[in-house]
């Protein structure tokens, strides 16, 4: 009775551990981002910043323009992570910069957050974000055609769940050529989860959330980014769901990048580091690769 009693202590130990590394992460991440941000040069795109995609305050995206868009006018949207419970676009300016210098327009979004707003309010934030790009194209001066949704961790879930989730009717998915989804969370059981419970109606069962058990025959193309040295979010979530997504008969690429963690992945994509690793120049392919096919 007492090896059983000595044995679950340490293994809530080392339970509790894990979490207050993963908590540092997180930390960790909101001073990176800023440190990131701090360093971004200046030069080389346009910004434009509080644009409204609804009435609530939350509501708001910044627009990075290429000073020498591609022909084909991409415009990619990146949604940031952090377990639904908090970030903002402003800590995404290394995001917009990054892509902006290499041709692309940038749209970094706010979306509600968790506890106060859960699933799939979210996710309604993004549909209503992705119709007012495609109706203001010619006041915002976009080509809304070419979309990438681009997210990372809990970003990554809203952007398949705004394409694959039952709700996602009331956009144009044509116009989605493609999905980035680095570091994902798709097919995970979030019952009590220590970090994102909050971000969900415990009461209604993951199978009827996860954009895992809706997924359908799409055009659009999905990159999932799997972080080698992940310990937060699990990779078979980016197996799963590439598994699922080819035999629906949708196009689907797992990328595998060495080095990194759930945090740093996102961090690597700075102008400032990505000469030092995988990340951008994986990120750079799969949307050359999206837009010839």
């Amino acid at each position: 009775m007492n090896h059983k009693v000595g044995q679950f202590k340490t293994q809530l130990s080392q339970h509790i551990l894990q979490l207050q590394q993963q908590y540092k992460d997180f930390r960790l991440y909101d001073f990176g981002s800023y440190a990131l941000n701090r360093l971004t040069p200046k030069q080389g795109y346009m910004v434009e910043t509080q644009l409204a995609y609804g009435l609530k305050s939350r509501q708001r995206f910044d627009l990075f323009r290429s000073q020498q868009p591609l022909p084909h006018r991409p415009l990619i949207v990146f949604v940031h992570g952090g377990a639904w419970l908090h970030g903002d676009k402003k800590d995404y300016q290394f995001i917009g910069e990054s892509f902006a210098k290499e041709g692309y327009d940038v749209v970094v979004m706010n979306y509600h957050l968790a506890p106060q707003h859960i699933f799939p309010t979210y996710i309604h934030d993004l549909h209503l974000l992705l119709n007012h790009l495609q109706q203001s194209a010619e006041q915002l001066q976009i080509c809304a055609e070419n979309l990438v949704l681009m997210g990372h961790s809990a970003g990554a879930f809203n952007v398949m769940s705004a394409l694959y989730h039952p709700q996602s009717a009331s956009i144009d998915h044509s116009q989605i050529r493609a999905i980035i989804g680095l570091a994902g969370p798709y097919h995970f059981d979030y019952k009590n989860d220590p970090i994102c419970a909050g971000a969900f109606d415990q009461a209604v069962p993951y199978q009827q959330v996860m954009p895992y058990y809706f997924v359908k025959n799409s055009s659009t193309r999905h990159y999932l980014f799997i972080a080698e040295k992940d310990k937060i979010v699990g990779h078979f979530n980016s197996h799963d769901l590439d598994r699922v997504l080819k035999e629906k008969g949708n196009h689907s690429h797992l990328i595998h990048i060495p080095k990194l963690g759930h945090i740093t992945i996102v961090g690597s994509l700075s102008s400032l580091f990505s000469r030092f690793f995988q990340t951008k120049s994986q990120v750079l392919w799969a949307l050359e690769d999206a837009f010839k096919s």
